[in-house]
């Protein structure tokens, strides 16, 4: 399995979890949630009988029956634990951690479909493909992986989606400890380099559980600097992980737009009822000083009291048709407000991803720049390499067949590289690197007398690597030659 085979694990914590994100992870979706997915184009509704979910170690279908909010507040309430956002006008504890788990997708389609092709393409039926037993088996292994590490009494969904463009697992973990959601302290530690540790030895942890799976951990980039592989694997690596962002990016354009219109109906919605709300009002206020008016009249023996009795029960009866309505519109005012809040977090939600995955599509663009000049300068320095060999070599052979012409050459540059060449550039190499008195010892013990001027030597602000090893050659070709000569001093 091909190192490029790289394991995925996302965490991201919440103040809770909505019905919204509940019926997403289930698939609890109607027709009509179905083809606004569907048309995403990251859902394939052919293949949802597929997904599966691991209840306390089991492998069982989704249960669509019950939400994970409710779950959630099944477990608190048989652990006796109370939600502290429960009450608050705004949520503020962190309560939930939402995990994904997954890999790089050519892996991850061999373990849940073996040999059989998927179609990836929009609308397409893949009603035939079957699952695999070890997409399975691996997300059992992670399940395994969280209950140990977090406990198992915490985990409160575990989905696995394979109706989507990558197979992957959801993991709602509650941050409990000792009875009590201690998510800083379980997770985050004193502060963010705490937390940065934390993470990079999880993803450590996790890359064992991988391990049997063909799937290995990311390099960490501040130990490796993202160099432990050659510039251009490297650079191939970056452009298809960016092209991969480029296209998620499109796709959280159109969720984005259509989430939009969510918002914009539920906004109408909720305006629309909230005014319903408000003219019901002004009627029920109405009928009730009608009704008043009437039953004092009726009492007062003002007017016909058959007439006054069959208004003040037409007035009840409308009155009580109000009632209903208002009753009526407040529920679905409620509903409509819940709703309009999932959209709107759902809303921010897909703008914080989209604008890290912009981010990372910059970051990875700016990382296949800085690969194409690394290998561009290693690909300049090999081709330079193997000429300057090439022209020593004809020197050495060339010079001597030139007689008395060739004294032309004497103290130049080429006159010594064909008399001294590989002693010169390891000289020049040393001083390079900064190594003066190491290049002043070779010289003098290659035959050289070391020598060049009093004049301070080092490398200056604004010399780039070309100018500075073209000093250094012309420096070691004088340190060689075997006139006496003082050695150079270190700036």
């Amino acid at each position: 399995m091909a190192n490029s085979q790289k394991q995925v694990m996302d965490l991201k914590v919440a103040k809770g979890f909505t019905e919204a994100q509940s019926d997403e992870h289930k698939r609890n979706w109607d027709d009509k949630k179905w083809g606004r997915a569907s048309g995403y184009g990251a859902y394939d509704r052919t293949r949802d009988g597929l997904n599966f979910e691991i209840v306390k170690g089991k492998i069982v279908p989704l249960d669509k029956t019950k939400s994970i909010p409710e779950r959630i507040r099944e477990i608190l309430s048989a652990r006796g634990i109370k939600d502290p956002n429960e009450g608050l006008p705004e949520p503020k504890f962190r309560t939930v951690v939402n995990f994904i788990f997954g890999g790089s997708r050519a892996r991850m389609h061999e373990l849940a479909f073996g040999t059989q092709t998927v179609n990836l393409n929009k609308d397409a039926d893949n009603s035939h493909i079957k699952r695999c037993p070890d997409i399975e088996k691996w997300a059992l292994d992670v399940y395994r992986f969280v209950a140990d590490k977090w406990g198992e009494e915490n985990i409160a969904g575990f989905v696995v989606h394979l109706d989507e463009t990558n197979p992957h697992c959801h993991c709602t973990l509650l941050p409990i400890r000792d009875g009590r959601f201690a998510f800083k302290k379980i997770f985050g530690g004193k502060d963010l380099y705490d937390y940065k540790d934390y993470m990079r030895s999880l993803h450590d942890e996790f890359a064992k559980v991988n391990e049997k799976w063909g799937l290995v951990r990311g390099s960490d980039i501040t130990k490796t600097g993202a160099r432990n592989i050659p510039p251009y694997e490297y650079r191939r690596l970056l452009s298809r992980e960016c092209a991969d962002l480029e296209t998620q990016i499109e796709s959280d354009k159109s969720l984005l737009q259509q989430l939009k219109l969510e918002v914009s109906h539920a906004e109408r919605r909720v305006k629309g009822l909230t005014t319903m709300i408000a003219n019901l009002e002004n009627r029920k206020a109405e009928l009730e000083q009608e009704m008043v008016q009437l039953s004092t009249d009726l009492q007062a023996g003002k007017g016909n009291a058959d007439e006054l009795q069959k208004n003040i029960d037409r007035l009840s009866k409308d009155y009580e048709k109000v009632l209903d309505s208002l009753t009526d519109k407040r529920q679905k005012l409620t509903e409509a407000s819940r709703k309009l809040s999932e959209y709107r977090e759902l809303e921010e939600e897909s703008k914080e991803k989209a604008n890290e995955y912009r981010q990372q599509a910059e970051d990875y663009k700016k990382d296949v720049r800085e690969a194409s000049g690394d290998l561009a300068q290693q690909v300049r320095f090999r081709i330079a390499d193997a000429f300057v060999n090439n022209v020593i070599d004809s020197l050495k052979s060339t010079l001597p067949t030139l007689g008395d012409a060739g004294s032309v050459f004497n103290n130049t540059l080429l006159g010594d590289l064909a008399e001294r060449g590989e002693e010169i550039l390891k000289c020049a190499g040393l001083l390079f690197a900064g190594y003066v008195d190491g290049a002043t010892t070779f010289a003098e013990g290659h035959g050289g007398g070391g020598g060049g001027s009093d004049l301070p030597w080092g490398r200056k602000d604004d010399e780039d690597d070309l100018l500075w090893a073209r000093r250094c050659l012309f420096r070691a070709a004088k340190m060689m030659r075997p006139s006496g000569g003082k050695s150079v001093k270190r700036k």
